[in-house]
C-alpha cells in the first residue's frame, strides 16, 4: 500500500467506527452541519465517494439503503474507493477537478478522505460520541484549512446546490488546534 491508501484506510476505519456506534434512535439527531442530521452526514460521505468515481465513468456499486443500513451503505462506498486506490493505473490516472488537475488518489486524499475526518467530528457531536480528532490529523489538515480560498465558502461556486464550506467561525488565537481547524471548516467547536 502507499501513504494515501493507508491514510484513507485509517480515516475510513475511524469514520466507520463512529457510524457503527450510532444508536437506532440517534439517526435523526441534528448535526453541526446546518440542515443535516446524523444520517445526512453519512449520506454526504457516501455521496462524495460516488463523486470520486465519476471521472472514471463509474458509480457506486450495489449497496444497502442509507435509510435502512447507513453502516452497510458506507462500507459499500468504501469498498468502491478502496478498489480504485488498490489499482495502480486507476490511482495514478489524472483528471480535472474543480480546483486543478490531479491524480485520482490525490483527489480522494484531499476530498473524501479528509472529509471523513471533519464529518466524523460532526457525526460524533450529533450522537454524543467522543469528538476528539486525532492530533496528527489536525496537524495534517490545519495548513490546508488555513489556505482555503474564500470562493470555496460561496454557496453554489462549484455548481447549483453545492456548498463546500460554511462561513469561518472565529475562535481565539490561542484556541486548541482542533478548535482552530473546526472554525476554519465552518464549525463552532463550542456549540
Amino acid at each position: 500500500m502507499n501513504a494515501i491508501a493507508d491514510r484513507y484506510r485509517v480515516r475510513a476505519d475511524a469514520f466507520e467506527s463512529k457510524v457503527a456506534a450510532v444508536k437506532a434512535d440517534q439517526w435523526e439527531n441534528r448535526s453541526p452541519c446546518e440542515e443535516w442530521n446524523a444520517r445526512d452526514v453519512v449520506g454526504h460521505i457516501v455521496d462524495m465517494h460516488g463523486v470520486m468515481l465519476r471521472p472514471f465513468g463509474r458509480a457506486l456499486g450495489p449497496a444497502p439503503s442509507l435509510q435502512k443500513d447507513p453502516l452497510g451503505a458506507f462500507r459499500a462506498a468504501r469498498a468502491d474507493i478502496e478498489a480504485v486506490l488498490a489499482d495502480p493505473v486507476l490511482a495514478a490516472t489524472e483528471h480535472e477537478t474543480p480546483t486543478e488537475k490531479m491524480t485520482a488518489e490525490q483527489h480522494i486524499d484531499r476530498v473524501v478522505s479528509a472529509d471523513m475526518v471533519v464529518h466524523g467530528w460532526d457525526l460524533a457531536r450529533a450522537t454524543g460520541q467522543d469528538d476528539t480528532i486525532d492530533p496528527e490529523e489536525v496537524a495534517r489538515l490545519l495548513p490546508d484549512a488555513e489556505g482555503i480560498p474564500e470562493e470555496m465558502r460561496i454557496p453554489g461556486a462549484f455548481g447549483p446546490g453545492i456548498v463546500v464550506l460554511g462561513p469561518e467561525v472565529k475562535v481565539p488565537d490561542d484556541a486548541p488546534l482542533q478548535d482552530r481547524l473546526l472554525g476554519l471548516m465552518g464549525r463552532d467547536p463550542n456549540a
